[in-house]
């Protein structure tokens, strides 16, 4: 059975009316403020645990798997539409029974976001607006592709190849590329192993796959409304506080997304590290977390 340093976390689960079941963690002092963690792919709830250990003596986290990753269940194609509507939709469900049932507050809810988990949280936020008081952004987007719609040819290779399939599910080279590629520091073997651990067959590489296929480029795209929408839609939070949190060497969420948030959110918080690439919160979690814990004491 493969270790999780740093994962020392109760398991809950939500079960979603289509009978599929959601698993998340709820970190933190039951009255804390909430603080909700969205992942990207290929990571999971893993992948925020230094943030969640840095927060949850105060606050009180959140940090659902979407469904097809972590701990969640991963249906095949015949019991799930993998698709970014489908991961709002889940996401809007487990909030509202979360605050129908568990106590979390209607409103003042931090998103915390990064890769995937950007357009999710942003979308969701642009649908539950009085729910979200503070936005700490890394390595993301919550819009269309500022640079023309261009994709990296690793990605363009997953995204639209028979090829590129052949090594997400047959190999995990997605979660595997990306514990490797998306980090300027080495990860402990642990570590590394720990991320790609959930994604231990084909039929639970799904997720990663889907995920890949469904960036959208084009109005042809099925994803592409609602990223619009949610872009157009986006001004609406220039009054709540921002912390934007950057790894510099990301070659997919580079410097020129992060220009695009500064353009939409001047007075946001910036930390940019020029050490750190996709995966920020390995590369630089001893700044990272103390800036954004910093930054919701204040703000």
């Amino acid at each position: 059975m493969t270790t999780l340093p740093d994962y020392p976390f109760a398991s809950n689960r939500h079960t979603h009316a289509s009978g599929l079941v959601q698993h998340y963690l709820d970190e933190g002092p039951r009255g804390g403020a909430p603080v909700l963690m969205l992942h990207g792919n290929p990571s999971w709830s893993y992948y925020w645990r230094r943030l969640v250990l840095g927060l949850r003596d105060t606050y009180r986290c959140i940090v659902p798997d979407h469904i097809g990753m972590g701990w969640s269940d991963k249906p095949d194609d015949s019991r799930y539409t993998y698709t970014l509507q489908s991961r709002v939709d889940d996401l809007d469900a487990l909030i509202e029974r979360l605050v129908a049932e568990h106590g979390l507050p209607a409103r003042g809810w931090t998103l915390v976001l990064h890769d995937w988990g950007g357009m999710i949280g942003t979308a969701w936020a642009c649908r539950r607006p009085e729910r979200v008081s503070r936005l700490v952004v890394t390595n993301t987007a919550g819009f269309p592709n500022p640079k023309d719609q261009r994709l990296p040819a690793t990605l363009r290779l997953g995204r639209d190849s028979r090829l590129g399939e052949w090594l997400i599910l047959k190999h995990n080279a997605f979660a595997r590329g990306a514990a490797r590629w998306g980090v300027t520091r080495k990860l402990d073997p642990a570590v590394a192993a720990a991320l790609v651990s959930p994604y231990d067959t084909p039929a639970h590489r799904l997720a990663t796959l889907r995920f890949v296929q469904d960036i959208p480029l084009g109005p042809d795209d099925r994803a592409w409304p609602l990223v619009e929408a949610t872009g157009r839609a986006l001004d609406q939070f220039a009054n709540r506080p921002m912390l934007l949190g950057w790894g510099l060497k990301d070659f997919v969420f580079d410097a020129a997304f992060l220009a695009e948030w500064r353009r939409r959110f001047p007075a946001a918080e910036v930390h940019a590290y020029a050490d750190a690439g996709h995966y920020v919160l390995e590369d630089a979690h001893e700044r990272l977390v103390p800036a954004i814990r910093a930054f919701l004491e204040r703000s």
